[in-house]
């Protein structure tokens, strides 16, 4: 499994929870997706193949997703790696739910079932149960934690109030999630699949020009269910079994089972065929070897002045 990579080749490393960020230089960045699973804010292990499924299905997704709002996205030249665009991320998640679940700080339903109706800026009306739909999708933020340290909610009021986004940004990021979200439902219902809630991360090129960034639609990024049922696939399955173990993100994580691990790993792959209508085929092995040849190889096409 990928746990980390060293390319020094390509330019510094910031490494976030998930994946190696490396900028190649003023305007393009290359992201190579780990295998490193998190959850509660937290590096909690491995899942095989984890990596290559968020970049091959993101990179779906944004095609998917073109005629709605451009993405970052310029080039796969790995199946674990995404060359993009440099852009100006917006310091703000915007998550948007259709329906009243989760088990973190920042989901609706625990603190719905504690008695709050009045979450993100949203009145939500009495009676509902867990895993009900909401009466439509909506927006609920949250801050970008520093490493070690976790997201918080925010209204959208308060996203503009407190100067984290412009209010004309911000209505076109609003406009767009739900927009981008549509299209996911839609897909995803096509696919046997209920996309119930997902988070976006948005950037402004140097053109000024709003584009959807990082990762799209994953089972890392996303709650999937299988239609007709509640039936996680994605990481929310790994989220209920620390939560039921008594783990919530402060301390050092309890194992994964590797009965656990496999299950998941075979459940984002679903996601991934379910969606694209493809067989997953995976990468070579080592991991490690082939994104470093074929980023060598691009880097070396870059240099001669190839467009990427």
């Amino acid at each position: 499994m990928l746990d980390r990579t060293d390319l020094d080749f390509l330019g510094p490393c910031t490494r976030g929870k998930v994946r190696d960020v490396y900028r190649v230089d003023g305007t393009t960045l290359a992201l190579v997706a780990t295998d490193r699973l998190s959850a509660f804010d937290r590096v909690v292990g491995l899942i095989p193949r984890k990596g290559e499924v968020l970049t091959r299905l993101s990179a779906w997704w944004f095609g998917e997703l073109a005629d709605i709002v451009p993405s970052h996205l310029l080039e796969v030249p790995d199946p674990a790696v995404s060359i993009v665009r440099a852009c100006d991320a917006l310091p703000v998640e915007v998550v948007v739910r259709g329906a009243l679940t989760g088990v973190t700080s920042t989901s609706l339903w625990p603190r719905y079932r504690d008695g709050a109706r009045e979450l993100y800026g949203v009145r939500l009306p009495d009676g509902l149960a867990e895993g009900d739909p909401l009466p439509t999708p909506i927006i609920t933020p949250t801050t970008k934690a520093q490493a070690g340290a976790h997201d918080e909610p925010i209204s959208s009021a308060d996203v503009v109030r407190t100067g984290l986004v412009a209010a004309d940004r911000w209505e076109e990021v609003c406009e767009t999630a739900l927009a981008v979200f549509r299209r996911g439902v839609d897909r995803a219902s096509a696919a046997g699949l209920v996309l119930v809630d997902t988070k976006y991360e948005f950037g402004v090129d140097p053109d000024g020009r709003l584009r959807l960034i990082d990762e799209v639609h994953t089972p890392d990024s996303s709650r999937f269910w299988r239609a007709g049922t509640r039936d996680h696939l994605d990481k929310e399955l790994v989220r209920r079994w620390f939560a039921e173990a008594g783990y919530r993100g402060d301390g050092e994580a309890p194992a994964l089972p590797a009965a656990l691990v496999d299950e998941l790993a075979a459940r984002i792959v679903e996601v991934f065929e379910r969606l694209t209508g493809t067989v997953f085929e995976p990468g070579v092995e080592p991991a490690v070897g082939r994104i470093e040849t074929n980023l060598r190889r691009w880097k070396d096409r870059a240099d001669e002045g190839s467009p990427t």
